[in-house]
């Protein structure tokens, strides 16, 4: 798999062209964003784990907002269960990698970006390799290890990680700022024991489009320096009562990633 044509780079730190002002209009005029904005978020590098149920949704509105470079990785292949929520693909892809499946729908939907797939397990000894690079980090994995695998690389490099999880009608989402607040670890010691996770676990796809939706807002806000991030903030939403609640949370001095020692 190659990224979209090389040559778009050369115009990544330029202004922006006449059918990119008409192509994101609608963010243009907002005086949060403006043209100041765009050409940060055309200038972003953004890395996103898994293209799943939360991946989907992530990389679609990132996509269409326009950063400039986004990476993102897969191991799986498009499997027929994994329609119900993961709507970044389609039946007939079934079989296909997952991240040749990503890269057709995203470069589809706006060839003025540059798309880098790969086909990656996340683990401890390339995720140093696979975040070098890129401005933020995007979690949308399903599993616990990645989760601590990534925030433990991105609080050593500095980089900023948003997390996202779901499970039956439940979500959560917080973005954590190395030096600004708690990583994840901080809040989630230790990974919830084998037997107390469902397997496979229950996932409402409409679920996974709220909280998907959620971290590209905060990729979006925090290239372009506007609005209250949730860093320090663990927001949860819950589906059957259609509620969101938000709990502080505090760095840990003792954490064994970002803690004093």
């Amino acid at each position: 798999m190659s990224s979209i044509d090389d040559g778009i780079d050369e115009g990544l730190n330029e202004g922006l062209s006449a059918k990119e002002k008409q192509r994101y209009h609608r963010q243009l005029i907002m005086s949060e964003i403006g043209e100041a904005g765009q050409l940060m978020l055309k200038g972003g590098k953004v890395l996103v784990v898994g293209t799943g149920g939360l991946g989907s949704p992530v990389l679609y509105y990132l996509t269409a907002a326009g950063i400039g470079t986004i990476g993102f990785t897969d191991y799986d292949s498009v499997d027929l269960s994994n329609l119900q929520r993961q709507v970044l693909h389609r039946t007939p892809d079934l079989g296909k990698p997952k991240a040749v499946s990503a890269f057709e729908k995203l470069s589809a939907l706006n060839p003025e970006i540059r798309l880098v797939p790969a086909g990656e397990r996340v683990d401890r000894e390339n995720a140093g390799h696979l975040i070098s690079g890129y401005d933020v980090v995007v979690d949308c994995t399903d599993n616990f290890p990645a989760r601590y695998i990534l925030n433990e690389a991105c609080i050593k490099s500095g980089k900023p990680f948003v997390h996202g999880g779901i499970l039956g009608f439940f979500g959560q989402a917080m973005t954590i700022v190395p030096g600004k607040g708690p990583c994840f670890q901080c809040v989630f010691r230790e990974p919830p024991p084998p037997e107390a996770m469902p397997h496979p676990p229950g996932v409402l796809g409409a679920v996974a489009g709220t909280i998907g939706t959620i971290q590209a807002a905060e990729v979006i806000k925090l290239l372009t320096g506007r609005g209250r991030l949730l860093t320090g903030r663990l927001l949860m939403y819950d589906a059957l009562e259609v509620s969101f609640r938000e709990v502080e949370v505090k760095p840990d001095s003792d954490c064994q990633v970002c803690g004093k020692n």
